[in-house]
């Protein structure tokens, strides 16, 4: 699950960077939009999955709220930070840029997790 998160996010950097060198168009627009489209949600499975797979079940749905907490509040000062530049700048290209970065630091972080199940040691004991 980590390397398909892993490429998830550098494929939304991918998508960002090509769009910023495509001549603007609104197919190159529909495109681009097609793409962030199909890559948006797909994250959101083997993010579920991992969060299972090493904390177990037990904690799933209060580890997946944290993280959709956290993804909200990252959401929130993108469109704040977006509207700084626009301000400042008056376009969004350094957002573009950070964006960027981000998805590919997102993608750099997922790759040395360690995907090793949850230790079933102390059921074992417990049964016994």
């Amino acid at each position: 699950m980590k390397y398909l998160l892993a490429g998830m996010y550098a494929s939304r950097a991918a998508l960002i960077a090509i769009y910023l060198v495509s001549p603007p168009t609104p197919l190159t627009f529909y495109l681009f939009a097609a793409g962030l489209g199909v890559t948006w949600l797909a994250t959101v499975p083997p993010t579920a999955g991992l969060v299972g797979k090493l904390f177990g079940p037990r904690y799933l749905g209060t580890l997946f709220g944290l993280t959709l907490l956290s993804h909200q509040i990252g959401g929130f000062f993108g469109a704040w930070l977006g509207g700084l530049a626009m301000a400042k700048f008056g376009d969004y290209t350094w957002m573009w840029y950070a964006d960027i970065v981000l998805a590919l630091l997102a993608a750099a972080a997922n790759l040395p997790i360690r995907e090793a199940r949850p230790s079933l040691d102390g059921l074992a004991t417990a049964k016994a």
